[in-house]
């Protein structure tokens, strides 16, 4: 019996090795070489070396002289570990006073003008760190005014922050709130 257990005894030995070890340490230490700093998490320091972040998850900024994100559905606002969507649908009583409670609040910082979807709803994980360039471009006045600057220069900061489309056709343009934020704290101190 063992003479027949053996094969197979030896391949789950093997492909544990090569699957499971192998290609495993293969593919990171890859990660590591080419793309160092996205196979560490696009961690963002601050002067001082601490992390202050990453470029790829969402933070609530608040005040009134940054961008703010979109709405986050994970947990406690941008809690990874509660990472998920609402998955209220289209016709859900509760989404729809939802967006309308965040059209309020936004009408309330922004003024009015035409809100982008972005605006009001959050993206299937909750931990969208991009929101669209209209959604930005509606929040420059307010930023300008509270860092008493002409909108013009918090919207030249948005627009060198704007991504295009991956490759020219996927994906949609968007601005990173994170690294705006710093660039505009960069630029131009928040008082």
């Amino acid at each position: 019996m063992l003479r027949s257990i053996r094969p197979a005894i030896v391949m789950v030995a093997l492909f544990t090795l090569l699957l499971g070890l192998a290609y495993p340490l293969a593919v990171t230490g890859v990660a590591q070489a080419v793309f160092p700093d996205q196979a560490n998490g696009s961690l963002i320091r601050n002067a001082d070396g601490q992390v202050i972040g990453s470029a790829l998850i969402g933070q609530p900024f608040a005040g009134a002289a940054y961008l703010h994100p979109r709405p986050s559905a994970a947990g406690d606002g941008y809690d990874a570990a509660g990472s998920s969507g609402s998955n209220l649908g289209p016709l859900n009583a509760d989404l729809a006073a939802r967006v309308a409670e965040e059209a309020r609040n936004i009408r309330a910082e922004d003024g009015p003008g035409a809100i982008a979807a972005d605006a009001v709803t959050a993206s299937a994980s909750g931990l969208d760190p991009d929101i669209s360039p209209a959604y930005a471009r509606l929040q420059a006045a307010r930023i300008a005014a509270a860092r008493g600057v002409p909108v013009q220069e918090v919207q030249n900061v948005i627009d060198q922050h704007t991504d295009g489309a991956l490759l020219g056709f996927i994906g949609q343009p968007h601005v990173n709130v994170l690294l705006t934020n710093r660039a505009l704290d960069a630029r131009v101190p928040a008082s």
